[in-house]
């Protein structure tokens, strides 16, 4: 790992909560199987790319989540088109396809994501990858995802630079922000929360620390009554901020609110 990469203090053993209502195994099972065929279905149609109306690329992306036994509830304003930044908060494998729920979009993802099992090829078909071990690499990103931008598409970005639990949350990364400055486009912020029903929150979508790819899906099948909540934001145009710090800042979804718990891991 690079000196400069950005890394949270979550791990499975200190962040996760064991639920205490599951559903039974078989449920769970036609869950992952519900998933997978949705997955793979995006591996054949991917070839059409824009071809395929934004329409039926929000409510595939839905289905994804709501196949895993997830009910997805999205607020907020309305996400423009034209060339749009797209950040959010980064908790669960399940934050990408809600951010193209709310807006399709390429996203902007680490270089192991490729070998990710019937995720990667579909996120291989559009995505944006970034080598994080390679500082070097950045302004080159930086420069594509501005050239993205300005040909009209939507970026989606997690600026955090890496996953966390839920129950907190790391500082917005600047860089990609430049991306949108460059190319003069707005930024559009995101909030993701996962909760149980009843309102608490929930850590167990949470894709974190050693945690696998199948552990967390499977934690998430198994669990009964998990909502996720996007929160559309109010976008912030072009020219409102002077320089990438300040926007960054800025886009942060709940930055400024007090958190209500104690982090495991930072008092372990």
């Amino acid at each position: 790992m690079s000196v400069w990469q950005p890394s949270a203090p979550c791990t499975p053993r200190a962040c996760i909560e064991a639920t205490a209502s599951a559903t039974a195994v078989p449920r769970a099972v036609l869950r992952l199987a519900a998933v997978t065929v949705l997955m793979l279905t995006g591996i054949v149609l991917s070839p059409l790319g824009g071809r395929i109306p934004a329409e039926w690329v929000r409510r595939w992306c839905r289905w994804i989540v709501r196949a895993a036994g997830v009910r997805v509830r999205i607020t907020g304003t309305t996400v423009p088109t034209g060339g749009l930044l797209l950040v959010a908060n980064h908790i669960s494998w399940m934050d990408i396809p809600l951010l193209a729920a709310v807006r399709p979009a390429r996203m902007l993802a680490k270089s192991d994501i490729r070998d990710w099992p019937v995720a990667g090829p579909v996120a291989a078909r559009g995505a944006l990858f970034i080598d994080r071990n390679r500082l070097r690499a950045l302004p080159g990103t930086v420069a594509r995802i501005a050239d993205a931008l300005r040909d009209g598409q939507a970026v989606g970005v997690f600026p955090e630079g890496s996953t966390w639990c839920g129950r907190a949350q790391g500082s917005f990364r600047r860089a990609v922000f430049q991306a949108a400055l460059d190319a003069a486009v707005p930024v559009q912020p995101v909030h993701l929360r996962y909760r149980m029903t009843e309102g608490s929150a929930s850590t167990a979508p949470a894709f974190i620390g050693d945690d696998s790819l199948l552990a967390s899906v499977w934690r998430v099948v198994l669990t009964r009554g998990l909502v996720a909540e996007v929160d559309v934001q109010p976008l912030i145009p072009p020219g409102t901020h002077p320089d990438r710090r300040s926007l960054a800042r800025a886009a942060q979804p709940g930055a400024t609110a007090q958190p209500d718990w104690t982090h495991a891991a930072l008092v372990a």
